[in-house]
């Protein structure tokens, strides 16, 4: 039995198609990154998967079952951008409230410890910063042990050091088995924390693959360089350069072909090149690639 499914499926408000026809499978036991810019669909397709939606039309189903089937049994737990903790509440109260909704929850410290909240049980929400905010509400999304966790954006107003902790917690807590979806727009954190990323743009998905194979289908890559005090005019006129970037002296040019870059960059140039690196393209010139050809 496939984790989630979503077969036909469309969302219209009014004259705006959010969701086009849209046909997903994810199978048990993946961590699935969905990507997209903003108004591509992912947010609705989160809200249609967890039963706050009504799909215009086509199906949903998680583990079988109707998305509101599936949350009523507690098999689906979900992390979403907004809502509001009860503040006089302390930390522990308030994971250990929700935790006891659910008919086989994890133990409470499983919960504290995996959302790294051990050292703040006893804060009282109002007391919390955003990015701790963040972390209970991870705590709450997995306190029911559900089979399939939902989590829309859950780094955002986290800290270098939150987002490392937050991420080490979800890993452990998909190690067991369970079937993670989350949609970021932290790219770098979509290409170390899935096995599988899909990119969407107008409703519809434009990719669907590993990170390594969505990257390696983009083509091009990067030329960096030491550039010291030299001038940086005419880089962009390179053949197959798409982009500069200069930080700190260090050169980084965007390219469709290295290898043109690289041979033009010691044939027509005087630059005194140091440090040459060449690599692929990366997730992010990946993603730009594809959203913006879905856009002509």
């Amino acid at each position: 039995m496939n984790a989630i499914e979503l077969t036909g499926v469309s969302k219209r408000y009014g004259e705006v198609l959010a969701v086009d026809d849209l046909n997903l499978t994810v199978e048990p036991g993946r961590t699935v990154a969905l990507l997209g810019p903003n108004g591509a669909g992912k947010s609705t397709t989160i809200t249609m998967l967890l039963g706050l939606l009504r799909p215009t039309s086509g199906r949903v189903r998680v583990l079988g079952r109707t998305p509101g089937e599936a949350v009523a049994a507690g098999q689906i737990g979900a992390m979403l951008q907004e809502g509001t903790l009860i503040p006089e509440l302390t930390v522990r109260e308030l994971v250990d409230f929700v935790r006891r909704l659910y008919p086989d929850p994890l133990p409470l410290g499983e919960v504290l410890r995996t959302a790294d909240l051990t050292d703040l049980a006893s804060r009282r929400a109002a007391r919390l910063s955003g990015g701790q905010t963040q972390r209970v509400r991870f705590a709450l999304a997995i306190a029911g042990a559900p089979k399939i966790l939902v989590l829309d954006e859950p780094t955002a107003a986290m800290d270098v050091e939150s987002r490392r902790a937050f991420w080490a917690g979800m890993r452990a807590y998909a190690a067991l088995g369970r079937t993670v979806l989350f949609a970021t727009h932290y790219l770098r954190e979509a290409d170390e924390n899935s096995d599988r990323v899909i990119v969407m743009a107008r409703g519809g998905i434009v990719a669907d693959g590993t990170a390594a194979e969505i990257k390696a289908g983009a083509g091009g890559g990067t030329v960096g360089f030491s550039l010291g005090a030299q001038s940086a005019a005419g880089l962009d006129a390179l053949p197959g350069v798409t982009g500069v970037e200069i930080v700190s002296g260090t050169v980084t040019l965007r390219t469709s072909d290295a290898d043109a870059t690289v041979a033009a960059l010691y044939r027509r140039t005087t630059l005194d090149v140091r440090g040459l690196t060449v690599g692929g393209a990366d997730l992010e010139d990946a993603f730009l690639s594809l959203t913006q050809a879905a856009e002509v």
